[in-house]
């Protein structure tokens, strides 16, 4: 009796302009025959940002550790364009 498990990403959305949502699902099979399956959701901005109620700080998203598929959506729709758009949403909160 073999069993095994793997993560498989069925689905990557883009959210609004910047936000890219993640679907994964955790397989169990045994024997080539699937038990279990459940799903987790992560989202995905641009940056993470703080302020100290004077000046901004915009760290970029550490994507390296997303699946290639993932990074590759990520470089694709965050552009100069869309970062700056994010930043300047992020500051006016």
């Amino acid at each position: 009796m073999a069993i095994t498990k793997s993560a498989e990403i069925p689905k990557i959305e883009i959210v609004g302009t910047w936000n890219i949502q993640v679907a994964t699902d955790t397989v169990i099979k045994e024997d080539g025959t699937e038990i279990s399956r459940s799903r987790h959701r992560h989202v995905l901005v641009p940056f993470a940002s703080t302020t100290d109620g004077s000046d901004w700080t915009h760290s970029a998203t550490d994507i390296s550790g997303e699946n290639a598929t993932v990074q590759a959506v990520a470089n694709a729709v965050w552009t100069d364009a869309v970062e700056a758009a994010y930043k300047t949403w992020a500051e006016a909160q």
